[in-house]
């Protein structure tokens, strides 16, 4: 445990309880009482009103004003994290995120627990197993080791690659690692679902200075472009999830035109297509043309 989750840690143990001894709090983080000192020291220096009762039933605590009134986390803080993490545990459950959703919900009232908002997800088998090679990225990037694994592109071909992992990134229903490949001397984003096997390396790497920029900089996004379709009205509801009320017109007798833009691509092409009979491309032209050719492709599989 770090200096900085050790601190929090301390604020929650007090803000529960009235008097905690130096000797537990040596005691409970594995640290000597010197260091317990120099924490609360830290802590009354970044306003944390700590207070010290000296005697054998002495200890420290927090202001009975400041647990009142300035409470760090009031319930309705703590249920809104409850929620976001129930939604992590869906998409990540590992220990780590078990363990944090047990101390948040130590200091909700359990009569409180009845919670507003439910997160579902679908329980993909596939889920367990993209999860083994999270564990293993989420490891490396907090021991600062290299990984390796192979790495399989879209047209099927393999690569054996050699990663400094420095973050993983959730995006729409998939798990990608961004780091630095040695081979490639470059930084790279891989698809968890295309790397099989992957390691930890026992060697250990500095991180570059010049990640912190490419880590601000802007994920890559595919070219879109802009199409009109005839919909029916049974796939309003996902149309508007995605893409607002006012992407669509009713022009009267059940007819509704919709204004949508999607990757001028494959994937494209695919979200489209998913509509079936219920989705009609009127415009613009090429774009037509070319979801047309998609289909005769498909098509030829089954011909």
């Amino acid at each position: 445990m770090d200096k900085v989750e050790r601190l929090i840690s301390i604020i929650m143990i007090l803000l529960k309880k009235e008097l905690v001894s130096a000797k537990e709090f040596s005691q409970l983080f594995n640290v000597s009482k010197r260091t317990i000192l120099r924490d609360m020291e830290t802590l009354s220096l970044s306003n944390i009103p700590i207070y010290s009762v000296n005697g054998v039933k002495g200890g420290y605590g927090i202001m009975d004003e400041y647990k009142v009134d300035k409470r760090l986390l009031n319930s309705s803080d703590l249920q809104n994290i409850l929620t976001a993490l129930g939604g992590l545990e869906q998409l990540l459950l590992t220990e780590e995120v078990e363990r944090t959703i047990k101390k948040i919900e130590a200091m909700v009232s359990p009569l409180s627990l009845n919670r507003s908002i439910q997160l579902s997800f679908y329980d993909w088998v596939g889920r367990s197993e993209i999860l083994e090679t999270l564990k293993t990225c989420q490891e490396s990037i907090l021991k600062k080791r290299l990984v390796s694994f192979d790495y399989i592109d879209k047209d099927g071909a393999v690569t054996h690659r050699t990663v400094e992992p420095y973050e993983l990134h959730f995006s729409e229903s998939s798990w990608y690692l961004k780091g630095f490949c040695l081979q490639r001397q470059g930084y790279r984003t891989f698809k968890l679902s295309r790397i099989d096997p992957i390691t930890m390396d026992e060697r250990a790497f500095h991180p570059r200075e010049d990640w912190s920029e490419q880590e601000h900089e802007a994920s890559y996004q595919p070219q879109f472009v802009t199409i009109k379709a005839w919909i029916s009205p049974s796939i309003k509801d996902q149309i508007i999830e995605r893409y607002g009320r006012r992407s669509i017109e009713d022009h009267g007798s059940g007819l509704l035109l919709a204004t949508l833009y999607v990757p001028q691509n494959r994937m494209g092409f695919q979200f489209i297509a998913s509509f079936g009979i219920h989705l009609r491309v009127v415009e613009p032209k090429t774009y037509v043309e070319d979801f047309r050719n998609y289909l005769s492709q498909m098509m030829e599989n089954y011909s």
